[in-house]
């Protein structure tokens, strides 16, 4: 791999945001008196929109029902975002100065609503590093939709060939590829390596400095 951008998924990827996850839909689910699912059940959902993840977990839910589900979800994570932060994995720091020192110009690409993704980043110094951070908030589409990964190809001027796209689960292996890039698996996030080997990594990785030892 020789990429000129990397884009980088953030929940399960640079940071660990689970615990914090899991604990606001259990709230949000107890809040709403919804019937209770496991934390394997919420974690499964990471990486895709919140309507979105309350709508695997109920699929027979009317949309009113989501919504609400959503907005307890919202209320509830400002409360928990203040006692849960998230920290960055280990290595993460490090290998984001390697890059720079690289000159490789990175980006995120993230589910997460924009205030709290540029929120974290600020918090946990890192967004200094980043050309551009799109969140769930800035594409009509999100993952595994390609939309993500095209607009930041775009908004960069950077073609398809010369980008890798880093994330934890399926959802960003198949946001990668279907925008024509090769993808990069970390398994220390949300998913195993057998998944996003299923899903059609390039390479799979158990550590983010694991990433410079991939690039040419």
């Amino acid at each position: 791999m020789n990429p000129k951008l990397i884009i980088f998924d953030f929940d399960g990827t640079l940071a660990d945001t689970t615990a914090t996850i899991i604990a606001t839909y259990q709230a949000a689910i107890k809040e709403v008196g919804a019937a209770p699912r496991s934390e394997s059940e919420c974690q499964a959902t990471i990486g895709v929109p919140l309507e979105e993840g309350f709508r695997q977990l109920y699929p027979d839910y009317s949309d009113k029902e989501i919504a609400e589900c959503v907005d307890a979800y919202r209320r509830i994570f400002i409360i928990n975002k203040s006692k849960l932060v998230p920290k960055l994995y280990p290595g993460v720091m490090a290998t984001l100065e390697k890059l720079h020192g690289m000159g490789i110009e990175m980006s995120v690409a993230s589910s997460r609503s924009r205030w709290s993704l540029l929120e974290f980043c600020d918090e946990n110094n890192i967004s200094s590093f980043f050309k551009l951070i799109i969140g769930a908030d800035d594409v009509t589409h999100a993952k595994p939709n390609p939309e993500p990964v095209l607009k930041t190809l775009e908004t960069l001027n950077v073609s398809p060939a010369d980008a890798i796209v880093v994330g934890d689960m399926p959802v960003d292996i198949a946001m990668g590829s279907g925008a024509g890039c090769e993808t990069v698996g970390v398994t220390y996030g949300n998913s195993s390596r057998k998944d996003l080997e299923a899903a059609g990594a390039t390479a799979v990785i158990d550590a983010l400095p694991e990433l410079l030892g991939l690039i040419k």
